[in-house]
């Protein structure tokens, strides 16, 4: 298990390196200005869009828009907004919230390009069903002789889509929180996930679309309130969050703080795993949206990034910095997000963050499992994919019992090599999208 363990931190910070960096960063400012800065211009109409205005049921797909986007939130608003968030100020101290805000900004063109792809080069799987995903929009968008990224990205999501970080997660919470044995929570999240994610996409999205804004709502009820009895420090948070960002502090207050490339490396990761933007998950569920008109989808998807990380991450952010127990160095995870809410709210905060940690981490790994699924269904056939259900379902297991480190970096790694196909397909599409969008707006009179 040491060799294991040395071999992914190795592999992650080679996969993390300076190219991916610009890559998803440089990347989404390009598209940001090529779309003219439509993530900004266009957010009033997605969230028309959203509310199901332009909903019709005779259009192709699988769910509405409404589901569509709550899908790929359970799968971002999760253990990145409270785990996450906390490994990233752990690791990259406060300036690392920094980063985060600048991925998501520049996510959110990101995230309209690949998903307006991932209804515009819809597929059928191997059973006729109409999908879409990086692999489809790889294959029929720049054509078969590229469809070798199309495998690559595949092969890579059946690791990045398993929920070991959290299990990971919730069981460190409960053990820490209940006692309770890691096994044991491994064991209970496999029953209840196996339940809904046999029930396909359908099941998932109306799971999700209920579970996700109740849960959402209750944590930043929550959060909020603590936010109120701290508002004196929350100005200065804010500063040291943009100070830190180009010059690196270390938690426990060390002389020689964190180096600036590790912060830019740190926030830009985890904001990657907390709303996905670049990585290829999200446009997997926004592909079985029931719509004629990719661009719709497309602006539905972009408002995720915004919710995700500028709203969620944001508010876990200034909960554990104002609670000053970050200081310390020494916790890491959603163990460390508890003990913030414990240190304002006492024991009650604590379990209320528990049963939160909980839905955020169920309805998480209910939306990993399909994205999982329909890498499996694209390399081996649709016929074949509950063979995957049966290793997704043993990897959460692992994730329990695993250490948090080899979970990080194993996940980190994946999503780092499922976002170089991804990426580098869509800034080659980029132009029909922007076709694409122009002709719709030109149609709408939006």
């Amino acid at each position: 298990m040491e060799a294991l363990d040395r071999f992914l931190a190795l592999a992650v910070d080679y996969a993390w390196g300076t190219p991916l960096l610009v890559l998803l960063v440089g990347g989404g400012l390009v598209l940001t200005v090529y779309s003219r800065f439509l993530p900004f211009r266009g957010l009033l109409h997605a969230v028309d869009v959203l509310r199901g205005r332009y909903d019709r049921p005779d259009d192709p797909g699988q769910i509405s828009h409404f589901h569509a986007l709550s899908t790929a939130l359970s799968s971002t608003i999760g253990m990145g907004n409270i785990g996450g968030v906390a490994v990233a100020i752990t690791q990259g101290g406060p300036g690392a919230v920094f980063w985060m805000w600048v991925a998501a900004i520049v996510g959110m063109a990101t995230k309209f390009f690949t998903c307006t792809l991932a209804v515009l080069y819809r597929g059928k799987d191997s059973a006729g069903v109409i999908q879409g995903g990086p692999m489809y929009y790889i294959e029929l968008g720049l054509g078969r002789r590229w469809r070798f990224l199309a495998i690559f990205f595949s092969i890579c999501g059946l690791i990045g889509c398993v929920g070991m970080f959290q299990t990971n997660q919730l069981a460190e919470i409960v053990q820490e929180t209940l006692a309770i044995d890691p096994w044991l929570t491994g064991a209970v999240s496999v029953g209840l996930v196996t339940v809904v994610i046999l029930g396909g996409i359908q099941r998932i999205a109306a799971v999700a679309s209920r579970l996700v804004p109740l849960m959402c709502g209750l944590y930043l009820v929550i959060a909020v309130v603590i936010l109120a009895h701290h508002l004196s420090v929350l100005p200065g948070l804010l500063a040291q969050i943009f100070h830190d960002a180009f010059s690196g502090t270390a938690l426990g207050g060390g002389a020689q703080g964190i180096a600036v490339k590790t912060v830019i490396q740190t926030g830009i990761k985890r904001a990657a795993f907390s709303n996905e933007a670049g990585i290829g998950t999200a446009p997997m569920a926004h592909g079985a949206a029931r719509t004629r008109e990719p661009v719709r989808e497309g602006l539905v998807a972009m408002i995720g990034p915004l919710i995700d990380t500028v709203v969620v991450c944001t508010i876990t952010a200034l909960v554990v910095l104002s609670s000053g127990i970050s200081r310390s160095g020494e916790i890491r995870g959603a163990s460390l997000t508890a003990q913030a809410f414990e240190a304002t709210l006492g024991g009650v905060g604590k379990l209320a963050l528990v049963l939160i940690v909980a839905l955020f981490g169920l309805t998480t790994m209910f939306g990993y499992a399909y994205y999982g699924r329909k890498c499996f269904a694209y390399l081996f056939g649709a016929t074949r994919a509950r063979i995957y259900d049966v290793f997704y379902l043993v990897m959460l297991f692992v994730g329990a019992v695993w250490s948090a480190d080899m979970v990080v970096n194993l996940l980190d790694t994946a999503f780092a090599l499922m976002a170089l196909p991804n990426l580098l397909a869509t800034l080659a599409l980029s132009p029909k999208v922007m076709e694409a969008t122009r002709d719709y707006f030109r149609r709408q009179h939006v």
